[in-house]
């Protein structure tokens, strides 16, 4: 098997490690920030990562063949503040994998982060990073991948970024994989470490699980997320929003509006009035987005055509938080019983999904771990990290919720082998060429 060196940068549980080692690579050098993650690592790996990679020395890491880097993704990802570049904490990392492709100059490099990096800033954050990387001398190009692709049962598209010095000739990316998935594939059997769900989960799950009930077999089920808020809500919203209302006119000018759930308005001093919007509604805009709209009229749509059988459920959603206020029913023509499905609490809404694949792993919190709703339990690590393709690994961090975060952030390591594999193992083109360091000048962060 060929032979050649890599480096992991953001390294985490190490799932570059993991694709290129099964590959015959030999790491040779890696980078972890947090303590935790470098013990776990060298335990795994028997290498203990540097720490902050702005504080490496460029010329002071090892020769390699191959970098990887699934640099921190917060700073472009949708459920951030997409602040890119000017994220003075996370945006500029990018430019410190730059400087060591610039002093070391190794034949090839894998990079990982989320899907939204491409569309960022309307393209312009990915045109420099490709911009950077191409004045370095490599060929460049990208690709998004979801395990689901390749069997494994999670959808978690992210974008994968190939570079080789001089030309990719040769280079195609991995076809992607028509087959079936199930995610009792990785599902173990009564596992002692499973977390059971709290009474004030199982509350909510079950008020969810009414409304399922309660809906008429005739009646569709919508496939956008349903916002219960807007049920019996009337503030303006098509050509205006409640922030420039209030602005134009106080109190006064949201007086003759129902609120979250149809609350009214009226009387309420401007604070309250403020407090008993949606919180979708109370973003400083003077017009809502088109997607923002569109499923406000779709919501209440739904509401009027229904209120015949949602009023007297209506009552049982209003106690909870705004998240689970919502409900996203991913199983269109399915049972309509959530304790069928796999279900996850997000931001965006309590999820119900088909038993086909788990939701997206994220950088959770264990609120946030997959439901198993037939056995009314939440996955453990051990499972998850099955679905990330380390499944074998001897050590995970500890408490579970350190795992579970860590396991959001990981690379699948069955993806990037995929990938990796691709771009490394071609007979035409030897790892061992390199070619001599030279001095290219790049831009610095802006």
């Amino acid at each position: 098997m060929t032979t050649f060196r890599f480096i992991d940068l953001f390294a985490g549980l190490g799932g570059f490690h993991v694709a290129l080692e099964a590959l015959g690579g030999k790491c040779v050098f890696a980078a972890e920030i947090q303590p935790h993650l470098q013990s776990v690592y060298e335990d795994n790996f028997g290498l203990k990562p540097t720490g902050d990679i702005r504080s490496v020395v460029p010329s002071e890491v090892p020769d390699h063949d191959v970098l990887c880097a699934g640099f921190p993704c917060q700073a472009f990802s949708k459920a951030g503040d997409q602040a890119g570049f000017n994220c003075s904490r996370q945006g500029t990392l990018f430019f410190d994998v730059v400087a060591i492709l610039q002093e070391k100059r190794p034949r090839h490099f894998i990079l990982e982060n989320v899907p939204n990096l491409l569309q960022h800033n309307e393209g312009k954050t990915y045109a420099r990073i490709k911009q950077d990387l191409e004045a370095l001398g490599y060929c460049v190009t990208e690709r998004k991948f979801s395990p689901h692709h390749f069997g494994i049962p999670q959808v978690r598209e992210r974008a994968y970024i190939v570079g080789r010095l001089g030309s990719l000739a040769g280079f195609a990316w991995p076809e992607r994989e028509v087959q079936p998935t199930d995610i009792t594939d990785v599902l173990l059997d009564s596992p002692d470490d499973a977390k059971p769900l709290s009474e004030k989960t199982r509350l909510c799950l079950t008020v969810w699980n009414r409304f399922l009930e309660l809906s008429p077999p005739e009646v569709d089920l919508p496939s956008f997320p349903i916002w219960s808020m807007e049920f019996g809500a009337t503030y303006p919203f098509e050509e205006t929003t409640p922030y420039a209302e209030r602005a134009r006119g106080g109190a006064e000018a949201l007086s003759a509006y129902l609120g979250t759930h149809g609350k009214p308005l009226a009387g309420l001093p401007l604070d309250e009035q403020w407090k008993t919007l949606p919180s979708h509604a109370r973003t400083a805009q003077e017009q809502f987005p088109k997607w923002k709209k569109d499923f406000i009229r779709a919501n209440r749509k739904f509401y009027a055509d229904n209120r015949h059988w949602i009023d007297p459920w209506l009552p049982s959603v209003k106690p909870f938080v705004s998240s689970h206020q919502k409900f996203e029913w991913n199983v269109k023509g399915g049972e309509r019983n959530l304790w069928k499905y796999v279900i996850q609490f997000r931001a965006s809404g309590v999820r119900v999904k088909r038993r086909t694949t788990s939701p997206s792993l994220v950088a959770m919190t264990d609120t946030q771990v997959p439901i198993i709703g037939w056995q009314e339990r939440y996955m453990t690590p051990r499972e998850c990290a099955k679905l990330q393709s380390l499944g074998h690994l001897k050590y995970l961090p500890e408490p579970q919720g350190r795992a579970f975060a860590a396991l959001g952030n990981a690379v699948n390591a069955k993806v990037v082998e995929k990938v990796a594999r691709a771009l490394l193992l071609q007979p035409c083109h030897s790892l061992e060429e390199r070619t001599p360091p030279e001095r290219v000048t790049i831009l610095e962060a802006a």
